[in-house]
């Protein structure tokens, strides 16, 4: 069987950043400073249930799971920080790509700035509550989110893998015991854990997909009872729904990557899915500086955010043409009534294109557009959120839910009310 052994180094390749293996829980809760990417290692992790999204404004709920009794516990707000990071089969996403009941893992913080949080502001100490059967940190301030992966991302960036110990198989669905452990052989202090999974559980062998079933007629699993694994290398995608039996917290296996071509494989679909969004949508960014000319003459400089695969960066060329647009920070495009974001950009050509040296913080890139318009807007200030594209992508427009009409709008506007339906028998 093909090791599993470089999904580590891919997702570190996408990240443009190297990322301490196991970072602690930041002990006191940190609030990032606007205009700066915060560390990694100040961030509150937790892990859990994706139960809502509201991918227009890159928001969801999570079901936490905590010491308590995992059905008891609320879903809990989260918003994605303007540079959040998602990734989904260890490849860059889009909220609204994952699956509702993924368990995710979670790196996130404080708001930034409380008066404009797009989720519930809670009292800072609130990850400390216990909430009856829930338990305590189901509903943790820290809900806004730098880093947000699926298990098999999470692993890779990790170095780690599950290895599976013993199967008990019945009409077609059961347990398996496994253990998540690093790559390299671990210290044996992994726990055991013992999850569900049946005939949907999707099972995947370099280019083939099958099915328990498959693995039945083949006789690597057994059609009934139990058989060891001794301790075999896999990715697992877990997801969670109710258990009978009593139990409150028993997780599924909606997937299983048996080597690293079939991961590798989801990897690339899923590439390529978010490629084409983001060229739909554009990258996005925060400006840097604004140096101003004459009669709306400016050169602007803008980093650009990080998390995307390398060939949008390299789409970004000096000499070329781009377009550059306001947007707000749950990176909804600003529009002009019925105008689309194309036709109220500001538009020129790229100076330079450069790279920062040394350590680039998650969320950046590390890459600075420098770029000149003879029409510079009031929505392209320093510190504020842009969107920008190159000329040569296509000239496609957003769905209503996804712009705002008018820079007149407020960070109240960015959210759907009953008014966004038709009014029907008048």
């Amino acid at each position: 069987m093909t090791q599993l052994n470089s999904g580590r180094w891919i997702a570190m390749l996408y990240f443009g950043v190297s990322l301490v293996t196991n970072a602690a829980t930041a002990a006191e809760p940190f609030r990032p400073e606007p205009g700066k990417f915060p560390p990694l290692e100040k961030a509150h992790s937790y892990r859990g249930e994706l139960v809502f999204v509201d991918h227009a404004n890159r928001r969801g709920s999570i079901r936490i799971q905590t010491e308590g009794k995992f059905r008891f516990i609320s879903p809990s707000p989260f918003a994605m920080l303007p540079y959040g990071i998602v990734r989904y089969h260890g490849a860059p996403a889009d909220l609204r790509h994952i699956p509702l009941g993924t368990m995710l893992h979670v790196r996130a913080f404080l708001p930034p700035d409380p008066k404009i949080s797009a989720v519930p502001v809670l009292p800072i100490n609130n990850r400390t509550k216990k909430a009856g059967n829930a338990g305590t940190g189901s509903a943790p301030a820290e809900n806004h989110v730098l880093l947000l992966e699926d298990e098999p991302s999470y692993c890779q960036r990790e170095g780690e893998v599950w290895k599976l110990k013993e199967v008990e198989v019945s009409n077609n669905q059961g347990m398996i015991v496994a253990s998540r452990a690093a790559n390299s052989g671990g210290t044996g202090k992994a726990h055991e854990e013992a999850m569900t999974f049946d005939a949907a559980t999707r099972i995947w062998r370099g280019r083939e997909y099958l099915g328990v079933q498959d693995l039945i007629a083949e006789g690597t699993w057994p059609a009934s009872g139990k058989k060891l694994l001794d301790g075999q290398a896999v990715l697992l995608g877990i997801t969670w729904k109710p258990t009978p039996g009593g139990v409150f917290t028993r997780f599924y296996i909606s997937d299983i990557w048996l080597d690293a071509a079939a991961m590798e494989r989801a990897g690339r679909n899923q590439i390529e899915t978010h490629k084409a969004f983001i060229r739909s949508r554009w990258m996005s960014g925060w400006v840097d500086t604004v140096e101003y000319g004459k009669f709306g003459n400016a050169r602007v400089t803008a980093t650009l955010f990080g998390g995307m695969d390398d060939s949008l960066y390299s789409d970004f060329r000096k000499g070329s043409r781009a377009l550059l647009a306001q947007s707000e920070n749950t990176l909804k495009h600003w529009a002009g009534g019925t105008a689309g974001t194309a036709q109220m950009a500001s538009k020129g050509p790229i100076l330079d294109v450069t790279k920062t040296e040394g350590e680039i913080p998650l969320g950046s890139s590390g890459i600075q557009i420098h770029f000149e318009t003879d029409l510079i807007t009031e929505g392209i200030r320093p510190g504020r959120v842009v969107r920008i594209r190159p000329a040569a992508w296509p000239d496609l427009h957003v769905p209503r839910e996804e712009y705002l009409k008018d820079s007149s709008a407020t960070h109240e506007d960015r959210f759907p009310t009953p008014a966004i339906f038709p009014i029907y028998g008048r």
